[in-house]
């Protein structure tokens, strides 16, 4: 039978594919990195609020804890995507719209006491706004990596790095949107941040829906999406680098800008080429096995598919309540879906913890203090501004290039995701060491070998989390181990840092040379050092896993 010429999906099924829903996460991702540009509006607001430089600092810490502790949008993820909620309505943008509304009422409170609308507030209320604003970011990350896992289970170190890496590029991309339109004026920005973020979520928001198909070219596209954002993160290092070395007209600012805005519209021709590949294999299925025998059989097969499945529900096996009530209560294996609190009872969660302490947590406490050291150590004002400037590059390189390559050794060679913890945390002892030396260049070489390690954390752990735990509470779980980052971070560089650098300073607070940070950053490098150890314990406890269940899984969906 010809296929008839009018043949045509329905629009509705044409946006709300996966890979429609992993282009609006995307976006969504590129304007929540709002938290990255803080050094931007901390300024009008240690003036405006007549901070010092230690209430500021209590801010700053307010921030991470919001930025980092998202339990709260694991456990609503978990609730509103659960089948029987999902056909009532639930979804992810559920989750979604939770971070729009604290993200504009954080911004939007800051904003107005900084303009004099509402009277300068006591310290702590000023923190619980900047924890309003941070906790959005938790709710917009969970809604978009946790389902991006249920989209592509087999590559779920690939899309999780995809994410994470968007997000990792999003603080350099609000910056170029800053020295653009709001250029010395970080009172505006404020309120971009607080519209911006929420604007682009609620009109993508219902975009971001789960579908748990698979299909036989998604490395191909996946590939599409990594493509795009090496080359946003390549073109962002380009900008910042001659931005910084020269001064550039706002003529050129407004090109450079055309150009972000072309690069960060492109994911959506990986959507379309995918929606026509898929589009052009149904007609080629229909046109050979659309048969007049076929259609007979099809038809008879299906009245008594029908057939069955009425008798199945309305017949069940005697005993089959006692069985399924007695697999709910029992104890789930790795990889089977497990609540946080059965998580926590193993210790593959308690590895993971400390490991993300130690990555984490020392990653944080030299990027918050990047500055002051490359002010010791001699570096000029427009060195130390690159350095943080490019810190956003190789956050995201580590987040990207940490999913991709753990995937491909999986898949090709059998080695287990957790070995990279070990691989990337002993090169991060590396990194904190070479700062420690003091030597001329030491802060470039090791920022950058620091950074990268760091930002391969934020894609393993989740990417390990959802293997060894299950994608059904992911979002809760994942979160709850992010906790550990700040509390790492919060020891490192109060107890640490902070404690050492008051130590050698002289009078007024200031210190020059080596001896400033040399024993901190080898404190730090003796943790990551023990982090590598205990990513290693993880290494042999999860082998026979990896081995006998998520390697022979992802092989069968390549050979399948």
């Amino acid at each position: 039978m010809d296929l008839d010429p009018d043949y045509n999906p329905s629009f509705k099924a044409k946006i709300h594919t996966k890979w429609v829903a992993t282009v609006a996460s995307i976006w969504i991702q590129c304007t929540s990195g709002s938290l990255y540009t803080f050094a931007i509006y901390s300024t009008v607001l240690k003036s405006s609020q007549g901070y010092n430089q230690s209430s500021l600092d209590i801010v700053s810490v307010f921030k991470d804890i919001g930025a980092n502790v998202g339990t709260l949008s694991g456990v609503l993820y978990s609730s509103v995507t659960d089948p029987r909620r999902r056909n009532c309505g639930g979804g992810p943008w559920v989750v979604l719209i939770a971070g729009a509304l604290q993200c504009f009422a954080g911004y939007f409170l800051m904003w107005l006491t900084i303009v004099g609308v509402l009277p300068k507030p006591p310290l702590l209320v000023m923190c619980l706004y900047m924890l309003l604003a941070a906790h959005a970011m938790t709710f917009f990350n969970t809604a978009n990596v946790v389902t991006a896992v249920h989209n592509f289970p087999n590559y779920r170190g690939t899309v999780v790095g995809i994410m994470k890496g968007f997000l990792g590029l999003s603080g350099a991309i609000l910056i170029q949107v800053y020295q653009t339109i709001f250029r010395n004026r970080p009172t505006a920005y404020l309120m971009l941040l607080a519209l911006l973020p929420p604007i682009t979520t609620l009109l993508l928001m219902s975009f971001v829906t789960i579908s748990q198909t698979n299909e036989d070219d998604e490395k191909k596209h996946l590939n599409g999406f990594s493509l795009i954002a090496l080359v946003l993160a390549s073109y962002l290092m380009a900008v910042i680098i001659v931005g910084n070395i020269f001064s550039l007209q706002m003529s050129v600012r407004i090109i450079a800008f055309g150009i972000l805005i072309f690069l960060l519209l492109s994911p959506i021709s990986v959507a379309i080429s995918a929606h026509k590949e898929k589009s052009y294999r149904i007609i080629k299925y229909l046109l050979e096995k659309n048969t007049p025998e076929d259609e007979q059989n099809r038809s008879q097969a299906h009245f008594v598919d029908m057939g069955q499945s009425h008798d199945y529900y309305t017949e069940l096996p005697a005993g089959a309540d006692q069985e399924r009530d007695m697999n709910e209560r029992r104890t789930p294996e790795w990889g089977e879906n497990m609540n946080l609190f059965q998580a926590m009872c193993t210790t593959g969660f308690w590895f993971l913890f400390v490991t993300t302490a130690c990555g984490m947590g020392t990653g944080l406490a030299t990027v918050n203090n990047i500055s002051q050291i490359g002010g010791s150590l001699g570096y000029k004002t427009l060195e130390t501004n690159t350095l943080v400037s490019l810190w956003s590059i190789w956050n995201f390189l580590g987040r990207f290039g940490a999913g991709y390559i753990s995937d491909y050794f999986l898949r090709s060679l059998g080695w287990s995701r957790p070995l990279f913890i070990v691989v990337t945390l002993a090169c991060m002892t590396v990194g904190h060491a070479v700062i420690a030396s003091g030597l001329p260049g030491a802060l470039y070489a090791g920022s950058v070998i620091v950074g990268v390690c760091y930002g391969s954390q934020w894609s393993l752990m989740p990417t390990i989390a959802s293997e060894i735990f299950g994608a059904g509470h992911l979002g809760t779980i994942f979160n709850t181990i992010t906790i550990a980052g700040p509390v790492g971070s919060y020891i490192l560089s109060v107890w640490v840092v902070g404690y050492l650098y008051d130590k050698e300073a002289s009078e007024g607070n200031m210190c020059s040379g080596t001896h400033c940070f040399m024993l901190s950053f080898f404190i730090m490098a003796a943790s990551t050092l023990f982090g590598a150890f205990v990513a290693l314990a993880l290494f042999f406890r999860t082998r026979n896993f990896y081995n006998n269940v998520v390697h022979r899984r992802g092989a069968s969906a390549i050979t399948g």
